[in-house]
């Protein structure tokens, strides 16, 4: 049979047994939510477990796991391309897509699938409530923002930034503390252990091993940063979300 045989007898027995797809504005106010930084709206559709309803989403696998990741991939390709619209750096909205379809890629079942979708969605959303915000910085402290976001792994201090810039330490300092609402220092630190409780949640890197893909200074002063900022040490956040999640 044909592809385009298979395919008019596969519409005749949709029709027949009126199989219809929902309106896709079910779909494009979640999108749109992400993309405006509605962070109260996505936390319902997440908490309501809105991916996993599947009425009238299509059936794009007879196997129910490989149908909830397809759908996964789907979702995440949108929210990318949304969030990019939305005024997100491209390279770390793709970036961002990559890492949680290839962790996607490992779940084994359709709750593990559901969690993730849901870590995912509101990952882009807090982006995109950093990028609104980010929309009014003067250029200097964007400039900064960008560069700690490519060199997290690296050891970044005010003088570096400030040679990257063009600026004074001291008058950069001023304006990025005027813009952000916190120091320089803090804003390195902060973007560090994000990244931290990631790896934490996601990779099986040593915490020693984070300590030093991070550029801290030693293990010790990495667990105390990281409590400083959590509440909790390195291994009691692993503890709590890597294994309730995987």
């Amino acid at each position: 049979m044909t592809l385009s045989n298979e395919w008019y007898n596969t519409e005749l027995e949709n029709s027949e047994l009126e199989t219809l797809h929902r309106s896709p504005t079910v779909e494009y106010s979640f999108y749109d939510a992400v993309r405006s930084g509605d962070m109260e709206a996505v936390i319902k559709n997440c908490s309501e477990d809105e991916f996993i309803r599947l009425d009238g989403t299509g059936v794009l696998s007879r196997n129910a796991l490989t149908n909830i990741k397809y759908h996964f991939v789907v979702t995440t390709a949108m929210l990318t391309r949304y969030c990019i619209d939305g005024g997100l750096e491209p390279e770390q909205a793709y970036r961002l897509s990559d890492f949680y379809i290839l962790r996607m890629d490992s779940c084994t079942t359709i709750r593990q699938v559901a969690d993730l979708h849901h870590e995912m969605a509101k990952d882009f959303t807090g982006k995109m409530i950093l990028q609104k915000k980010s929309s009014i910085l003067s250029k200097p402290v964007m400039q900064c923002v960008d560069y700690i976001y490519s060199h997290i792994k690296e050891r970044i201090t005010i003088q570096v930034l400030a040679d990257h810039t063009g600026l004074s330490t001291n008058y950069l300092s001023r304006i990025f503390k005027q813009n952000l609402g916190v120091s320089v220092s803090d804003y390195i630190r902060e973007q560090k252990i994000e990244k931290a409780t990631h790896l934490l949640r996601y990779s099986n890197k040593s915490i020693v091993d984070i300590a030093n893909y991070l550029a801290f200074s030693s293990q010790s002063h990495f667990i105390q940063t990281f409590e400083n900022f959590t509440g909790l040490t390195p291994k009691k956040y692993r503890d709590k979300y890597y294994k309730n999640m995987w």
